[in-house]
């Protein structure tokens, strides 16, 4: 029997008996997430969560080029330029929307095929069941557009092994299938010739049993990841106390890798690299993944009301120059008051959330 479509438009909502599948639309965007569609989502598993005709949840997204690139940055961009609250309500609904699928009462199962990033990763790696596929490409590379690694995948970089989490935070680089299992961002691998066996494969499970062991009937091995061999110099550079002193580690690392990781953090905005390092270091000691997006939610205020991360998405997907000029332009103008001030409690204006 073929799914019912029960909601059409940049969200296709699809049920298959017990299975609620939500597919972000939006492939020639590469399914870029919006507000509306923040907001659409949230309703939808709100809903869900304690009807007993729905066992299991199933998110992917249209098309095979990627799940979900990340944030609408051109809404951002505009709302910033003409001062309106639309990146506080955005970012409040995303996290509540991200950490809802964290906390999730039925089994969420995302597809990560094809492109991964910021955004995506929120909607995605906080999951239950996480699939990666030999075309996936998983990054949060946001200290290269001025901003930082948000939707509260600090928590979980800061749980990955060794510093390999600092490490992918500033230097955006992507992940395949291997990597991202090894450092915590998905769980199994299935063929992407495969995925459309999923949504039938999953219609009657309603436990999270259930549901791991038909996937792992489906998987395949990943291959060798490459970053258990480089915890050498990533643990020994990365592990440094601050940024200045990262790069004067790498720096002195013979590692060709090394070197390339430093020329890519040379690009990057050098206030964004202090906070985002602050940020997944704070994210050690945090206890539930709502602390996270709460500090993140601080933030993406700052960031918004600041210089670089309007700069980065000009250089980026306006003027598309690829030549963005930060403001300090050097680490060491970075004061320790510039960084202080994106983590300012917002009073009344924190991020909450429902039990």
């Amino acid at each position: 029997m073929s799914a019912a479509v029960l909601h059409d438009g940049d969200v296709v909502v699809r049920a298959e008996r017990a299975l609620r599948r939500i597919t972000l639309n939006r492939p020639v965007a590469l399914n870029a997430l919006t507000l509306d569609m923040a907001v659409t989502m949230t309703a939808l598993l709100r809903s869900w969560a304690a009807d007993p005709d729905v066992g299991a949840v199933l998110l992917d997204g249209a098309g095979e080029r990627g799940f979900c690139a990340g944030g609408d940055l051109r809404a951002l961009y505009d709302a910033a330029k003409a001062g309106t609250p639309f990146g506080a309500q955005f970012w409040a609904s995303e996290y509540r929307l991200d950490a809802l699928i964290a906390r999730y009462p039925k089994p969420v199962v995302a597809v990560m095929d094809g492109t991964v990033m910021g955004g995506g990763v929120g909607l995605s790696a906080h999951a239950a069941h996480r699939v990666v596929t030999e075309r996936s490409a998983i990054a949060m590379p946001e200290v290269g557009i001025g901003f930082f690694p948000d939707v509260g995948v600090s928590y979980l970089l800061a749980r990955a092994p060794g510093h390999v989490g600092t490490y992918l935070a500033l230097t955006g680089n992507r992940l395949g299938a291997a990597d991202a299992i090894y450092c915590g961002l998905a769980d199994v691998t299935v063929p992407a010739a495969r995925l459309a066996d999923i949504p039938s494969a999953l219609a009657d499970c309603r436990t999270a049993h259930d549901v791991r062991a038909r996937l792992q009937d489906m998987s395949v091995s990943p291959g060798p990841d490459r970053l258990s061999a480089a915890r050498r110099w990533i643990d020994g550079c990365f592990g440094a106390n601050d940024v200045d002193g990262i790069i004067d580690r790498l720096r002195a690392d013979g590692a060709d890798e090394a070197q390339a990781a430093l020329a890519g953090v040379r690009t990057k905005s050098p206030t964004s690299l202090k906070v985002a390092l602050r940020n997944i270091r704070a994210a050690v000691s945090f206890a539930r993944v709502e602390q996270s997006f709460q500090q993140d939610y601080r933030i993406a205020l700052a960031c918004i009301a600041g210089h670089d991360f309007i700069e980065g998405i000009r250089a980026t997907i306006i003027d598309k120059d690829r030549n963005p000029h930060w403001r300090p332009d050097k680490l060491e103008d970075v004061t320790t008051a510039i960084v202080d001030r994106h983590f300012r409690p917002l009073g009344g204006l924190e991020l909450s959330f429902e039990d």
